[in-house]
């Protein structure tokens, strides 16, 4: 059942099982659900825009209509997100580490929007963890609803366009590179991951007083 839910969790996975429907629901979860941080967001995007170019019996879609399902579904789901902190509010801050959730990701994410605001909603699409938090912290917070939802759509747009239109710019031209699929599903991650180190490791360091 284990390794079922890894391969299922999978972005080519994801795409080959669901399609374009299942697609769009886990970018809906992955940008505004508290447990959707754990899905792979930047991956399925990049590789949609992939398989958009190289695999079309497996998204029979036009990619501009791709572009605009995959930024409707990162915009819903940061609603989504934003009326969720409203009505948890402060009780977010009190729950306990558990083996998906952990406190850090919700500090880092605050701290983050003191140092930037309501740039945070379009800076954190970029940012592992921080996609999914930053909507919920804006409603606990309160940020209004009008100038919310323009830092997100913003952000969804460049979010979603830099990185389909990435993966299909490199499909169309570079057909071949389909064939190296889990050494740039490694190589996104790691890319991910470097600047939430940082991000975490700057405003650690910021809270403690320490110079980097």
């Amino acid at each position: 059942m284990w390794d079922f839910l890894k391969h299922l969790l999978h972005p080519q996975s994801i795409i080959e099982y669901g399609g374009i429907i299942l697609l769009l629901i886990v970018i809906f979860a992955e940008t505004g659900l508290l447990l959707g941080f754990f899905l792979p967001g930047d991956n399925l995007v990049f590789i949609a825009g992939l398989f958009c170019a190289t695999k079309p019996w497996l998204l029979n879609t036009p990619i501009s209509i791709l572009v605009i399902g995959l930024v409707a579904a990162a915009v819903m789901g940061n609603v989504a997100g934003y009326w969720f902190g409203r009505k948890v509010g402060p009780a977010l801050f009190q729950r306990e580490d558990s083996l998906l959730f952990k406190k850090r990701y919700i500090t880092i994410t605050r701290d983050f929007y003191a140092r930037h605001g309501g740039k945070t909603l379009v800076i954190g699409r970029f940012l592992p963890y921080i996609r999914t938090f930053a909507p919920i912290l804006a409603g606990v917070i309160r940020i209004g609803f009008l100038r919310f939802m323009i830092y997100n759509v913003i952000g969804a747009v460049l979010w979603i366009s830099a990185l389909t239109l990435t993966g299909y710019y490199l499909g169309r031209n570079f057909p071949w590179i389909e064939d190296y699929l889990g050494y740039i599903v490694i190589a996104l991650i790691i890319i991910t991951a470097i600047p939430v180190w940082l991000t975490w490791k700057k405003e650690r360091n910021l809270a403690t007083g320490k110079k980097d």
